[in-house]
């Protein structure tokens, strides 16, 4: 057992390469203690990952009764059936689930939706600086943009976006029980709204996912009220949520390392290849939801017991040197690149494709804005959240013009002295 190392601390979420080379040191797979998990096994490299992903029948995302493995006995109801969704089902429900939602999607092409993304994008970077400098890119852009693009596309009103943020920022809030007991009543809120949102879809019609996901239950997709709910909640929050932490995290290294934005900028034909090195280095999305072990298996050359816990931790995988070239270097040349931040096997990320074209959005539409763009404090100040399992940036200061940072600096040191 290894329970020292803080998955929530500064030091884990500041430099994770150098906590996960520590961790691999003690095994491909190790024993540890996670928030709010409990006793729990991780994967710490590339290939024990993969086969705990792709080995649905050994490694289980319900207990033999049908509990959800990551879902606490204290917990209320509520979680439960907000938690009731295809990321937490094994097979056979887990196909029937994806296949509705997989459904709808093919009737909302993502890839047609990339103008309207860099369209609002744009707006966001346009004015971005219109309350004053400096100002939070997370709070104002990096969170803005994904939640307006998965509104719209779920056809959710332009009305009720400062409605989203709010419940978007109190689920990042989460870190310890007692904020978990906070987000009970921002769930609560949310999933009375969805609820009305979806009668409206089945009395109205409508644009959006939302209606095409109600066409296709009344073309005789076999989905329950309360799964239906857990599907839209899904969809909002992880269509949203991650991709905040993946374009923060991005502007953040790059702007602490000039070089890399250079090159970047001198051809943004290179910017889907430079999303798949921040989607490995970022690595905004840490360990999977929590497995149990069916049976008595050996990973790695480590024996687990039948009604053992195991999480996979996509971060180590992508680390790992025995599939990446230095994993500890952003490298925005890296080729080929076969990160896990999309997991694998069946749980694969259904929204891959819009979080690469949001995050391309983003970083051109802003960096082609505010060319020099800076950040409004040293990067040493910059802090994250202790939000187990998920890398976020707590707040990004940025200032418009960082030679003016800069000379302001030197006039500082001038009167200093």
């Amino acid at each position: 057992m290894t329970p020292r190392l803080d998955f929530t601390s500064e030091a884990f979420f500041r430099d994770p390469p150098t906590a996960i080379a520590a961790l691999r040191a003690q095994g491909p797979v190790v024993a540890t203690r996670f928030p709010l998990v409990g006793n729990v096994w991780i994967t710490t490299t590339h290939d024990a990952t993969a086969q705990v992903l792709k080995d649905s029948s050994t490694f289980t995302l319900r207990k033999e009764d049908g509990d959800v493995a990551g879902v606490r006995w204290w917990m209320p109801k509520l979680v439960t059936t907000i938690a009731n969704n295809m990321l937490t089902m094994d097979e056979p429900d887990h196909t029937r689930l994806r296949s509705i939602v997989d459904e709808a999607f093919r009737r909302r092409a993502i890839v047609a939706m990339e103008p309207r993304i860099r369209a609002i994008a744009d707006d966001l970077a346009a004015k971005l600086f219109a309350g004053g400098s400096p100002v939070d890119l997370v709070e104002h852009y990096a969170r803005i943009l994904p939640l307006s693009v998965i509104s719209e596309l779920l056809g959710l009103p332009m009305a009720d976006r400062p409605t989203f943020i709010a419940w978007a920022n109190a689920m990042s809030s989460l870190t310890n029980v007692a904020s978990f007991v906070r987000l009970l009543f921002a769930l609560r809120k949310m999933r009375r709204y969805l609820e009305g949102q979806l009668q409206i879809a089945r009395k109205q019609g409508g644009e959006g996912l939302i209606a095409e996901l109600v066409q296709v239950e009344r073309e005789g997709g076999e989905i329950t009220p309360d799964e239906m709910v857990a599907m839209v909640f899904l969809l909002l929050a992880a269509g949203s949520e991650t991709t905040t932490h993946l374009i923060s995290g991005s502007v953040y290294e790059l702007l602490r390392n000039p070089g890399l934005r250079d090159w970047l900028e001198a051809d943004w034909g290179r910017a889907g290849l430079a999303v798949e090195e921040f989607l490995r280095f970022v690595s905004p999305v840490q360990f999977s939801k929590p497995r149990y072990v069916r049976r008595d298996v050996e990973l790695a050359g480590v024996r687990l017991k039948k009604g053992d816990r195991i999480m996979v931790m996509l971060a180590a995988a992508n680390m790992d040197p025995a599939v990446h070239d230095q994993p500890e270097r952003l490298d925005l040349e890296r080729k080929p690149n076969r990160h896990m931040s999309f997991g694998t096997g069946i749980h694969f990320c259904l929204g891959h494709q819009l979080a690469r074209i949001e995050a391309t959005c983003a970083l051109q539409a802003l960096f082609t804005r505010w060319p020099r763009l800076g950040l409004a404090v040293d990067a040493s100040e910059i802090r994250w959240r202790k939000r187990p399992g998920i890398r976020m940036i707590a707040k990004l200061p940025v200032i418009a013009d960082a030679g003016e940072r800069r000379r302001s600096s030197e006039t500082e040191h001038l009167l200093a002295s």
